[in-house]
């Protein structure tokens, strides 16, 4: 009886805890936006100052439809000459305009649609051979890094590898590309691994991914040959 009410126990917890972990972080986030929010908004327009009650989440619906606003208006041609005007004057700040131009670029990166930035998760031999990391590939490496590489090296790449239990800490490697085994794991699974110390690990069917790949090089012959064979001259 122990035995079944412990299970049952463990099982509801499994279920129970991710929901209220990620309800309690939805509120938080909400709270911290009307927090920063709801003291700008005008009182007639705010909510809380003629109703009973709170209403949660206000901010940030105002805060969504002000970015978007911002979007709107930066799209055009004046909202593009005010900001080029901002930018130019936190240009000639020292400190404020890395800062800025880091964050911007940052962000740029992250949100582009045409970025292949975290696509793909890879393993590396680190600390020492023998010993394997799971990783994150962001992009091939360029600039100056890539130029002072050894050129014995060839081909370098970017990759993230991320710390446990938390992945958005860690270190920024230039590997030799030849040296990154590419996973077929998502970037989402690959974080759920990392994040669980290897408790929670994608499903994997060998099996299957093998013939899936056979299957791609077997199709790729015959569309190659009947290529060729629809260029050779009748007879």
């Amino acid at each position: 009886m122990m035995t079944r009410l412990r299970n049952y126990f463990l099982t509801g917890f499994i279920v129970t805890a991710p929901l209220a972990i990620t309800a309690y972080l939805a509120w938080s986030m909400i709270g911290w936006v009307d927090s920063w929010v709801k003291p700008y908004i005008p009182s007639r327009y705010n909510p809380d100052n003629y109703l009973p009650f709170a209403v949660p989440g206000f901010g940030l619906i105002v805060a969504l439809i002000m970015i978007t606003l911002i979007g709107f208006l930066t799209a055009n041609f004046i909202g593009r000459t005010i900001l080029a005007t901002g930018e130019n004057v936190l240009g000639r700040m020292p400190l404020v305009r890395s800062v800025y131009r880091g964050l911007k670029q940052i962000l740029e990166t992250v949100l582009s649609e045409r970025s292949d930035t975290f696509k793909k998760v890879g393993l590396i031999e680190y600390p020492r051979k023998g010993l394997w990391a799971l990783v994150f590939i962001a992009t091939e490496t360029r600039g100056e890094v890539q130029a002072k590489i050894d050129d014995d090296a060839g081909q370098t790449i970017a990759v993230f590898l991320p710390t446990t239990p938390n992945p958005t800490s860690g270190y920024l490697l230039f590997v030799p590309k030849k040296d990154v085994i590419e996973l077929k794991m998502t970037v989402e699974e690959g974080a759920k691994l990392v994040i669980s110390a290897g408790l929670v690990a994608p499903e994997y069917h060998a099996r299957t991914a093998a013939l899936a790949d056979e299957a791609k090089e077997t199709g790729s012959q015959p569309a190659r040959s009947k290529r060729m064979a629809s260029s050779r001259p009748n007879k």
